[in-house]
């Protein structure tokens, strides 16, 4: 029976975090205005590794830039984003830990709240075949700056899963072990669900989950 494997993305697959990153990227470019963006940027990022983050607000602040540019702009930046600060935090183990799965046939995919325009060409970088992300709303070929459905975020995460299991004519019920890598407490109520939960460098509050569930806890930091 296939396995399901399931990936975070920022601080589990990549050493850093990609949506704050993209932020700053920005702002380094002199797209972004540094006075006005640098510290909110900072202060949304600190809400949510304290587990305090309004999704929908933070969102709001997040997908601003994306309505702001043409999309041929928002390319060309993301192409230098990937080479300059996304390839960087790619470690090889986190690149075996991919391979192993892909290799011994497992359904993969990437879930992240972080929107799908940053993320996509992160998870093609990493080989994995599938991406569940936050959705921007696009109109008329271009972002509005508003989220497209549920965000990919605590138990968003779980419907978000649970939607597009569906939309294959699937449940996570299906399959005989899933596997969920993450390194945050944001991401307990899937963590919980899956058979196979592993805390990957996690947080002080997912290492204690984990120490008293008696989880994995791995590092892809070497």
């Amino acid at each position: 029976m296939t396995r399901l494997a399931l990936f975070d993305l920022d601080n589990t697959l990549l050493a850093g975090d990609s949506d704050y990153e993209w932020g700053q990227f920005l702002v380094d470019r002199g797209v972004l205005d540094r006075a006005t963006y640098e510290a909110q940027n900072r202060e949304y990022y600190e809400q949510y590794v304290a587990g305090t983050l309004d999704i929908h607000e933070y969102l709001g602040f997040a997908l601003r830039p994306l309505a702001q540019h043409a999309p041929a702009d928002l390319e060309r930046w993301h192409a230098e984003f990937m080479r300059e600060r996304i390839e960087p935090m790619v470690s090889a183990s986190a690149r075996r830990l991919v391979r192993g799965h892909l290799d011994d046939g497992d359904l993969c995919a990437v879930i992240t709240a972080t929107n799908s325009f940053v993320t996509a060409p992160i998870a093609r970088l990493f080989g994995v075949p599938h991406l569940i992300a936050t959705e921007p709303e696009c109109r008329d070929g271009r972002f509005t700056g508003r989220v497209a459905g549920t965000p990919c975020f605590r138990e968003g995460k779980l419907e978000r899963l649970d939607q597009w299991l569906s939309a294959r004519a699937q449940r996570l019920a299906d399959f005989a072990e899933s596997f969920f890598y993450s390194d945050s407490h944001n991401d307990l109520p899937l963590l919980r669900r899956v058979t196979r939960p592993v805390a990957v460098d996690p947080d002080e509050p997912l290492a204690g989950e984990a120490r008293r569930r008696g989880w994995a806890v791995i590092s892809l930091r070497r």
